[in-house]
């Protein structure tokens, strides 16, 4: 009987092949063979951890966001003040736009194939980009009120969102900067210059 830290590798393994494959082909394009033939691993080890294609997906939106999430955390460490906090986030979008690695959203992919509110993949893709806009008005509560915090929140939500759209279209560039642009208007506190 293997270890559990050789299960948990294996385990981990599997997300972070189905991962780049689900990126870079597709949820529905890529066959379960295909994914147990890249990671190299008997098909009896796939279903003793993942049963079904479904929940390996939400496994791998889960490993997503958990990168995500520890990325944007290790950024809002190094700086101190809201405004810097947000820049740090379009920081992020605009490496992210620029790496060889951007394939558009992974989310976005998933939500487009998984379209059904009541499939745990929509939930799961729900569950992100719900959390990144929690994090912004989290971010904003500490400069504004909470009822402006949130619809501010919920705009710079929706620009990152155009812009990830528009540097798939290969627009990144000009996508971030702009929405720095409209992002400043909008967290710009009432009588402050814009």
């Amino acid at each position: 009987m293997p270890s559990p830290s050789v299960t948990t590798d294996k385990r981990q393994h599997i997300i972070e092949t189905a991962y780049g494959l689900f990126k870079s082909v597709g949820f529905h394009a890529t066959g379960i063979d295909r994914i147990i033939a890249e990671a190299d691993v008997a098909k009896m080890t796939m279903y003793r951890h993942f049963p079904s294609k479904d929940g390996l997906i939400v496994e791998v939106l889960r490993y997503r966001t958990d990168r995500f999430n520890a990325q944007l955390d290790d950024l809002a460490e190094q700086v101190a003040t809201p405004e810097e906090k947000i820049a740090t986030i379009f920081d992020w979008y605009e490496r992210w736009f620029r790496s060889p690695e951007f394939h558009g959203c992974l989310f976005a992919h998933a939500l487009a194939e998984f379209g059904n509110a009541g499939h745990p993949v929509f939930e799961a893709v729900a569950g992100h980009k719900d959390g990144l806009r929690q994090r912004l008005h989290r971010i904003l509560e500490a400069a504004m009120p909470t009822d402006r915090a949130e619809s501010a929140a919920t705009a710079l939500f929706m620009l990152l969102e155009g812009a990830t759209l528009l540097a798939q279209m290969g627009q990144g560039d000009a996508a971030v900067r702009d929405v720095r642009k409209a992002a400043s208007s909008i967290i710009a506190m009432p009588g402050e210059p814009r």
